[in-house]
């Protein structure tokens, strides 16, 4: 047949006695359809006299998968159109919507009767093989699995030449971020037989050699040296090199008499054997790969250039840069630059501003004429990027409603190397909030976010007033702090903005099943639910129980604990954040009870806690209750909160003498008392703080009995009088800083930050005349759950040491409580954690931290040395899940255990976190 159209687009042939037949065909692939057996004759027609026709009927041949409804929709052609034969344009357009579905490997049209102005006609179609199967050789099963997801491989696509294009790009992708440049792919085609147009597909990867940097060459910098240049560029590291002194040459040359594995064995790469190119430098791997990455590359070639315009260097570029492989088939990259000329600020003045002074809008800027020129600080402090640490000029504009407010820096003039500028400024009308909206609480109920936003319709906008609506919608602790959206939309007719908050809803609620070795308790069980966003008022209303009603933002704690007969739990607890819901005043009651059993022990145990071991009914119980109510304070600032407390503890001993008080095994002792704190939180989250601060000053006084009969002797009444009614006064400070130790970019959080704390406490009489009780007092060293104590005992852990009971560092028994410990009345403790967040999703927030803090108890305030401390460092991780809240663990060593010939071995100890973080 003879084509009209050239490279297989259209063809259009005549055949008298075959009929005809419009046609489209890719090279290279399957044969094309075979026109119709036996077609009806039909006159010939003069291409120069086209007639126009109804179609009486169309077919559609050679599918294999595909319906043939949808692709006679595809073609555009349907029974009682009219068409124009030959020459219409009709059967074009056909072929090229079916064309452009990529699915065939061959179109073709046959028109296979013409008879009283009818058309018949036969769509013949050859698909493109599907693949019923993929492989990849020469690489592990891992990177295989990585590339097909990459790639979107799946079995049933349509094989296409783009298909296999994607693949190999994908391949080559991969393997260059990995360092391997010069990986290679082969496609092989596997036919199979037994599935009809369907063909297998094999891609053989050869990943070749890393390609790793052995030198970073600059020429042209006069100004910066290589080293400070190599720097920034954090992607694109050369490897690591030692300088041999030319006395060890000869050893150098003799070590080429070593076998290759014992380069391999040390990470070396083996020297040139070539003595007349041997190179002057010992290489070796040292923490970093120097493997080249080309996207990484190119950035970094950027942060050159920005380092040179922060240098005062603003015309520094880039002229050319070259890589090429090294002696030992590596790579060497030379970047040659243009430094061009230094320059500096000069004069600076502002114009159009009302609101501020000029002195006062200088000020701020902090850049003075004469220092160097840095037009990305300059930026920075006017605030051209919006920055929620605020403290640029735009920041403090926007604070007070200036939400129009622009402001641009123009050079007025270059006098040789100093640049003057006029910072114009367009401050605008202040704008007022119109409309709050929130959207994405599908749990919570709106009034819960809103109460919580600064952001207040018929108040003036206010930038700082957004950024706290952000940390507040956080630290509820219902959302996904990575996903809370805060778009204002300003209208500018009307000077008014609104403003759409967006949030993401994520578990919270929190099951607690854990066992712990309670020391001298023995194994322990605990069942504990929380439900951290629940709703009170609708407790009788069976349709919002889910499992229980939830949205109104309060708190509600059931644990249980026991471990049979000797020991068990209950705790209960309920907290209201904004009481009368207009103030955040914050409520909260919670009661408490537990009991021990000693008899239940071993009989050494019992022998142990009891002065009489043939009684079988000595016992330990605990009972409390406490209410509290917090207020938000308007001064020093809003961040602070003062709680009141009033808290009881009755505790009732038979035949138990667990703090070997002699005459203490007996009575009932009451603890009435009045907590005050004071607290400060300026957190960003709360889950992993990346700034902020939190800090904690309390003062709790039981009432001063012995005040009320200032003759009596206290002390010549019987040990067990002297505690029916429990007297002291107690003093805690907590301190804990979060500190950012690189600023996160766009919208990835994950930076290193630093923790810094430190807490105190004492405990003491009124007076001289009282003893103070075992009771209140601080127990040091542990996790908090091998040292488990149901008596009111502060328990202030140490990583790397077990419990320990004197403050001589020296002195750090593994295990067992010695008889008459009453615990410390005073302790300090210091920690410095270095964080980094592995994952940041809040349905698995993971993060690792390497630690090291010091600590330590004292029996009285005399005895107080905030130097003599038991120091320890270690590493660990952190999981919090929404069920079951806080796990980890971490390794400590305790410096300070470490024994005369010993090693650090016996000096570490794993701690275990399982639902809370211990003190």
């Amino acid at each position: 047949m003879k084509k009209l159209f050239p490279k297989g687009l259209l063809a259009i042939a005549l055949c008298c006695s075959a009929g005809l037949r419009v046609s489209a065909q890719q090279k290279d692939t399957v044969p094309p359809v075979q026109p119709p057996a036996n077609p009806p004759a039909i006159s010939p027609l003069s291409m120069a006299n086209p007639q126009q026709y109804e179609i009486a009927d169309i077919t559609v041949a050679g599918t294999q998968y595909l319906d043939k409804a949808l692709l006679l929709s595809l073609s555009g052609l349907s029974v009682g159109d009219k068409v124009v034969y030959p020459g219409g344009d009709q059967f074009t357009k056909a072929i090229q919507s079916l064309w452009s579905q990529r699915l065939f490997a061959d179109v073709t049209i046959y028109v296979t009767k013409i008879e009283d102005g009818k058309i018949w006609l036969e769509i013949g179609l050859v698909e493109m093989p599907r693949m019923n199967s993929f492989s990849f050789k020469g690489i592990k099963k891992s990177e295989a699995d990585d590339i097909a997801t990459k790639a979107g491989l799946r079995k049933g696509t349509v094989v296409t030449p783009a298909l296999k294009q994607n693949v190999i790009g994908v391949v080559h992708k991969f393997y260059a971020d990995k360092g391997f440049g010069n990986a290679s792919v082969r496609t092989e085609e596997r036919k199979d037989s037994g599935q009809v147009n369907s063909m297998g597909l094999v891609f053989y990867v050869d990943k070749g050699n890393k390609v790793r940097i052995d030198n970073i060459n600059f020429v042209g910098n006069y100004n910066i040296p290589d080293s400070k240049l190599k720097k920034k560029m954090k992607g694109t590291k050369e490897r690591t090199r030692m300088t041999l002194h030319p006395d060890i040459k000869q050893v150098y040359v003799d070590s080429l008499a070593q076998p290759d594995d014992f380069w391999k064995t040390y990470g070396f790469l083996q020297p040139t054997r070539a003595l007349d190119k041997l190179d002057p430098y010992f290489r070796f791997k040292l923490f970093s790969s120097a493997k080249f990455n080309e996207t990484k590359y190119n950035e970094d070639k950027g942060k050159v250039v920005g380092y040179y315009n922060s240098r005062g260097y603003r015309d520094a570029l880039i002229l050319k840069d070259t890589t090429y492989k090294s002696n030992s088939q590596n790579l060497n990259i030379d970047i040659a630059v243009s430094e061009g000329k230094k320059y500096y600020f000069g004069d600076i003045t502002w114009k159009g501003n009302t609101r501020y002074s000029d002195s006062v809008l200088t000020r701020i800027l902090g850049i003075k004429k004469g220092d160097i020129y840095n037009l990305e600080l300059l930026e920075k402090r006017l605030g051209k990027q919006m920055s929620q640490e605020g403290g640029d000029i735009t920041g403090y504009y926007m604070d007070y409603g200036y939400l129009f407010f622009q402001i641009d820096p123009v050079e007025i003039g270059i006098r040789g190397d100093t640049i003057d500028y006029e910072i114009r400024l367009r401050e605008g009308p202040q704008a007022t909030i119109k409309e709050v909206r929130i959207a994405g609480n599908e749990k919570t109920n709106e009034h819960v976010i809103r109460r919580e936003l600064r952001t207040i319709p018929g108040e003036k906008f206010s930038r700082a007033d957004l950024i706290r609506s952000n940390r507040e919608i956080a630290n509820l602790g219902f959302f996904n702090p990575e996903k809370i959206g805060m778009n204002p939309v300003p209208n500018v007719q009307d000077g008014t903005v609104d403003i759409d908050y967006t949030v993401e809803e994520k578990a919270n609620d929190q099951l607690e099943l854990s066992a712990g070795w309670g020391g001298y308790i023995g194994l322990t069980g605990t069942l504990g639910v929380t439900f951290n966003n629940f709703s009170l008022r609708n407790i009788f209303r069976k349709e919002t129980w889910d499992p229980l009603p939830s949205g109104d933002g309060q708190k509600l704690s059931v644990r249980v604990s026991s471990n049979g007969k000797a020991y068990r739990s209950y705790n209960f607890s309920f907290t209201e954040p904004w009481l009368g819901g207009k103030k955040r005043n914050q409520f909260s009651v919670s009661f408490y009870s537990s009991y021990q059993n000693p008899y239940a022990y071993s009989n050494y145990y019992a022998n142990y806690y009891t002065q009489n071991a043939t009684t079988t009914d000595g016992h330990f119980k605990v009972l409390g209750a406490s209410v509290s109510l917090g207020k938000q304070l308007k001064w020093p600032d809003d961040f602070f909160t003062l709680i009141y407390s009033v808290n009881y503890q009755q505790y009732k001993l038979k035949n138990y003498n667990y703090f070997g008080i002699p005459g203490f095994d007996n009575g009932t002792s009451n603890n009435l008392n009045l907590k005050f704190t004071l607290a400060r939180s300026s957190v960003d989250q709360q889950i992993f703080p990346r700034s902020g601060s939190n800090f904690m000053l309390s003062a709790q006084y039981t009432p001063p009995y012995s005040v009320f009969n200032p003759n009596k002797d206290y002390k010549a009444d019987p040990i067990g009088k002297q505690f029916n009614f429990i007297e002291y006064q107690k003093y805690r400070f907590n301190a804990e800083w979060y500190v950012p130790l690189s600023r996160p970019m766009g919208s990835d959080n994950k930076t290193f930050v630093l923790k810094v704390a430190a807490k105190f406490g004492y405990i003491s009489r009124y007076n001289n005349r009282t003893t103070l009780s075992p009771f209140g007092r601080f127990e040091l060293g542990g996790d908090g759950l091998s040292n488990f104590a149901i008596y009111d005992r502060d328990i202030i852990s140490q990583r790397g040491y077990p419990v320990y009971y004197t403050s001589d560092p020296s002195v750090n028994p593994e295990s067992g409580q010695p008889i008459g410990y009453e615990g410390f009345t005073v302790f300090n403790k210091y920690v410095m954690e270095l964080r980094y967040p592995f994952s940041l999703n809040p349905s698995s927030t993971i993060f690792g931290l390497a630690f090291v803090e010091a600590a330590n108890g004292y029996r009285d305030m005399k005895d107080y040395n905030p130097f003599q401390l038991r120091r320890s460092a270690g590493i660990g991780m952190r999981f919090y899940l929404p069920m079951f809240g806080l796990l980890g663990f971490d390794y400590g060593i305790g410096f300070d255990r470490i024994k005369p010939g010993g090693g650090l071995k016996d000096a570490a100890k794993f701690t275990f976190m399982l639902g809370f973080e211990p003190e």
